[in-house]
Parts: C-alpha cells; structure tokens; sequence
C-alpha cells in the first residue's frame, strides 16, 4: 500500500487530474473522486493508469461529491484503506455551477435561486463539508496539506460569471478559516490561484477562448499556465518544509495577473 496518500476532489480532468498524476509521482497514492458519465469516463480511466504508471495505488470514486451520503461512503472507505494513517493532501478542485447571467429579460435566460445554491454548495462549501467529515474520521492530520483551486475570476466580472465569481470568492474565505481552525491540528490550507487555463471548465465560460487569448498575449512568460504548471507547484507545496505557509491565495500563473 501507498505509504502517502491523496485524495482529489474532481480528479479525472484539469488541475485535479494533473496533481493526480504529478503527486503520484512524488510517491502519493491517490483517491479520486469524480462525476463522469459514459461518454467522459474514459478520462478517469487514463489518470488511473497513469497514477499507477507511476507505481501508485488509484482508488476512484465516481460519485456526485456534493452529496453527503455518497461523501460519507467514500470516506468510510478511504478511512478502512488507510487505517490508522491518514490522507497527506486534500485538493478541492470541483468545476461545476451554472453560467447564466442575473439580469436577463426572461426568467429561463437568468440564473435562478436553485442554481445558484448548486454552484456555491458544488464549488465552495462542498470544501467544508469534506473537510468536516475527514476531521471526523482521523483523515487529515498534523502535516496535511488542504488545497483549493480559485481564480482570478473571485475578483473580477466576466459575463455569465456571476455565480462562479461569487463560488471563488466564498471559496477563498473557507480557506481562510480552515487554516484558522485547523492551525493548532499542524494541517495547512491554502487557495491556487491559477492564470487562465484551457481546461474544459474555461471553455464553458462563455467568452471562454477570448480569454485565454488574451492572457497568451499578456502573459510576460510568453505562455499561458497549464494544469500541468499548478500540478508541479501543488507537489511542492505540499511537502513538509511548508508548514508555516497557511491561509494564503498563492498565484500560480507565469505572471499573468503583472499585466491584467
């Protein structure tokens, strides 16, 4: 058995599926939870293989994470895995909310309240609620490493946005409070603020590919930031020289927020 272990909330695409990859290779065997039908499935097949093509234990969960008995099922299993162990990295990196605008001049064309509660409980209070029950259970202790992907987007408009935008920046204020009331337990939290990225998730956003044209152009490494950029600086940062680095929104994007 893997003697580190992971657990990645959206690990079979993006940033979940890069850190996946990269801390198995950094010699943590990870759990996995994510939420693909048939036709998406495939993507979580090709990061179990490459998880164990690193010579790591995959253990996946395809589950809805914001559901709390699916959630307590799954950490039933991960806490009967590990045993007396526990999980040395908690990444959140859950992409699924709703893209409509709040103002629009029919009631189908904007975002209504059940759609708004699905995108903040999905992508930013479903941290808490993973983190609770893994306290519960002896999951993270004292040199975990919690993680949390947010954007630039917590801080700016952008069309259609607007709940995502409100999901980040709740986000970052679970992060902070983690860190707070988990300090005296020796585990971390911290928000990755990655440059835009061409994921999936960024192609949804309507205006999705403008804006990964223009931090290209912007971006003065002459790139822009791929998963696979956050997943080497995730490994890093949780490593256990980092102890003291707590509560923190950490850019990870080339030095594209110098020029936005």
């Amino acid at each position: 058995m893997s003697s580190k272990w992971a657990l990645i909330l959206g690990a079979s695409s993006g940033f979940g599926g890069a850190t996946s990859v990269e801390l198995a290779k950094h010699g943590y065997g990870i759990f996995g939870v994510h939420f693909d039908l048939r036709s998406t499935l495939p993507n979580a097949v090709a990061v179990q293989d490459a998880v164990k093509a690193a010579g790591q234990e995959a253990v996946f969960f395809n589950i809805n994470a914001a559901d709390p008995d699916k959630r307590a099922a799954a950490l039933d299993d991960i806490k009967a895995k590990v045993g007396d162990g526990y999980c040395h990295v908690l990444m959140h990196s859950l992409a699924f909310g709703t893209l409509l605008p709040f103002i629009a001049d029919g009631v189908k064309e904007r975002i209504s309240q059940k759609q708004m509660d699905m995108t903040l409980d999905v992508m930013a209070h479903s941290l808490v609620y993973w983190s609770q029950d893994m306290a519960d259970r002896k999951l993270l202790g004292n040199g975990s490493r919690i993680f949390a992907m947010t954007s630039s987007g917590s801080t700016r408009v952008i069309k259609a946005y607007g709940a995502v935008s409100a999901a980040k920046a709740s986000l970052e204020s679970h992060i902070r409070q983690l860190a707070f009331e988990m300090a005296p337990m020796g585990v971390t939290a911290n928000a990755i603020r990655a440059g835009v990225t061409d994921t999936a998730a960024l192609r949804r956003i309507p205006g999705g590919p403008e804006l990964h044209a223009r931090a290209m152009a912007l971006n003065p490494s002459g790139r822009s930031t791929t998963p696979e950029d956050v997943a080497k600086a995730i490994a890093e940062m949780a490593g256990e020289n980092l102890y003291w680095m707590t509560g923190n929104v950490i850019g990870v994007d080339g030095g594209e927020e110098l020029s936005a």
